[in-house]
């Protein structure tokens, strides 16, 4: 095949695909057969199509995460022109070097509860705030308790819960208790099982948690924004017979999202995500919870996961993997024993949510393992 029919049937087939890309779903069609976002924007550019393309971001949304990772996914600055891998290298070490990088807030902490005649009652405030992602890079995000994600609900199996929530949004909300086994008028869908939470009103849901496990709550109403947006956090049932539980050091949870503020990992970009530290021979159990818009495989360098429960429930027979695939709703718990000494490279194995010319970024951390 000659160079220039080459030309032209590349030609073609980009005139076809412009063709093609009309809608929001016509996007997520075209990453989904591997066309980088940057293309699929240049293409709707190009097209004249109304639906922008923001790196970080499939919704069309305008969101932050476009400022936020712009760098990321951009052309070559000037400064990493072709050829110049001098400059590439400097990006990358620089931004090795900076991790892990201070930024304002931090989110997952575990949330306290006071006890009304045996009911564990939490309070849950809605509010927007200004988050930093990395650091300079703040995003309006839609908040529980003011943190990206909101606190950790840690509770015990047969546990009566309470959780007031009191909504500060310019607009309505509700709480779904995701993988949570409760009455149906506790689910938390506006209009199917309860009114919507408007701007100003305070809700509250009780019920007795059934089921043990690794389970999440977040919004559901409007939810692609507001759950994008940050109202989302861990909701962590401990088994009331603990004597089939494994036993482990370190209890990590790593909620996964991909909407505002780009890729993250807890709210966090890197440099900005958090290692994970360990002592060798510790046993670490990580609790991965995705509650973004796109599938993200996280792969451990160096040590194996043991792969025990998901969505909350565990596996019949535990299997060994170094990559887990999250789908976005599900919750994978896996233990990993830290055998070997050293700073192991953690992250999403889409290579386009973690590293680019200008280095890594997104969904990275570390787990650092001691002696």
């Amino acid at each position: 095949m000659t160079v220039e029919y080459q030309e032209q049937l590349q030609a073609t087939d980009d005139r076809s695909l412009r063709r093609r890309i009309t809608s929001r779903r016509d996007v997520l069609k075209v990453l989904s057969a591997g066309l980088s976002l940057p293309a699929a924007g240049a293409l709707l550019s190009a097209c004249g199509n109304s639906v922008p393309v923001a790196a970080g971001s499939v919704t069309g949304q305008a969101s932050p995460s476009a400022a936020t990772y712009a760098h990321a996914t951009a052309s070559p600055a000037p400064s990493a022109a072709a050829g110049d891998w001098q400059a590439m290298d400097r990006m990358h070490e620089e931004g090795v070097k900076a991790f892990p990088a201070k930024t304002q807030g931090l989110g997952g902490q575990p949330l306290q509860y006071r006890l009304d005649n045996g009911v564990k009652v939490f309070e849950l405030t809605c509010k927007v705030v200004q988050w930093e992602v990395t650091p300079g890079t703040f995003v309006e995000a839609w908040t529980y308790n003011g943190t990206m994600p909101g606190p950790e609900i840690r509770v015990t199996e047969g546990d009566r819960v309470r959780v007031i929530v009191k909504n500060e949004l310019p607009e309505s909300t509700a709480v779904h208790w995701h993988g949570l086994i409760v009455p149906n008028d506790q689910d938390g869908v506006p209009f199917i099982t309860q009114p919507p939470i408007r701007p100003g009103e305070t809700y509250t849901y009780e019920f007795t948690v059934k089921n043990s496990g690794s389970h999440m709550y977040h919004s559901h109403h409007n939810s692609t924004k507001q759950v994008g947006k940050g109202l989302l956090g861990a909701f962590i049932v401990e088994p009331k017979d603990r004597s089939k539980e494994p036993q482990v050091d370190i209890d990590y949870v790593m909620i996964l999202n991909d909407q505002t503020g780009g890729f993250t990992l807890n709210g966090k970009g890197f440099p900005a995500t958090q290692p994970i530290k360990a002592k060798l021979g510790q046993k670490v159990r990580l609790r991965y919870m995705n509650e973004g818009l796109l599938i993200h495989p996280m792969h451990l360098h160096g040590l194996p996961q043991l792969v025990i429960a998901r969505d909350g429930w565990p596996l019949p027979q535990p299997y060994m993997c170094d990559t887990v695939n999250v789908a976005p709703g599900e919750r994978w718990d896996v233990i990993v024993e830290c055998s070997e000494v050293g700073v192991w490279a953690f992250h999403c194995h889409i290579l386009s949510h973690a590293e680019s010319d200008h280095g890594m970024f997104g969904m990275v951390t570390a787990l650092i393992v001691e002696a």
